[in-house]
């Protein structure tokens, strides 16, 4: 079954049989006077209340302030006080704090500090992102669904039937754009290449 356009979709379950690229889900919210968001987890959930009958309408941007100059970063430091960035003097915070060398920013401290900026959040601390560190607490987390295409190609290229194609990961793009467009689960398997496997040559 081919994906329909959003308009002719009737409600939420039917819009969440098909797959929905980020870059789409927005649009789909520009053309309907709703809010964007960054993550496809928060897009969805507009689009949902959307076929609800609510309008989750965009924000206004706060005006910006001038930013301040904080010479000393302390776990009470805010997130938005000291300008956080993915650099090296946070990098040395951290490492400092959790006693480790070459630190490295996990995916939902990537999408906390994203969403702690664009929600203009002051009260959210560099001892809060330690926390979402350690899995103490929740503020926003990564979204795994855009992951979706990376394990289809890779199960694709697992499979050994597969390497008849002399282009694979082409054969494996046409395929995801069958199935992604279909109301079916977006996973690989061998059955999928079977049905398709003629249109993929």
């Amino acid at each position: 079954m081919d994906r329909p356009s959003f308009d002719s979709i009737k409600d939420y379950s039917e819009f969440c049989k098909y797959y929905w690229y980020r870059d789409e889900l927005i649009r789909i919210c520009k053309d309907h006077g709703l809010k964007t968001a960054s993550g496809k987890i928060e897009l969805y959930t507009i689009i949902e209340a959307y076929f609800a009958g609510e309008k989750i309408l965009p924000e206004k941007r706060p005006v910006r302030k001038k930013k301040s100059t904080v010479t000393e970063l302390t776990p009470e430091t805010g997130l938005i006080e000291c300008g956080f960035t993915f650099g090296p003097r946070f990098r040395e915070f951290f490492e400092r704090q959790i006693g480790v060398q070459r630190f490295k920013f996990n995916v939902d401290m990537v999408a906390t500090a994203k969403a702690v900026k664009e929600n203009g959040d002051e009260s959210f601390t560099l001892g809060d992102l330690l926390d979402i560190y350690y899995g103490k607490k929740t503020y926003a987390t990564y979204d795994r669904s855009a992951l979706q295409w990376n394990q289809f190609v890779k199960d694709f290229c697992s499979d050994p039937a597969t390497e008849v194609y002399p282009k694979r990961l082409e054969a494996a793009a046409r395929l995801w754009k069958i199935v992604r467009e279909s109301d079916q689960e977006k996973v690989y398997t061998h059955m999928i290449l079977e049905q398709h496997k003629d249109s993929l040559m």
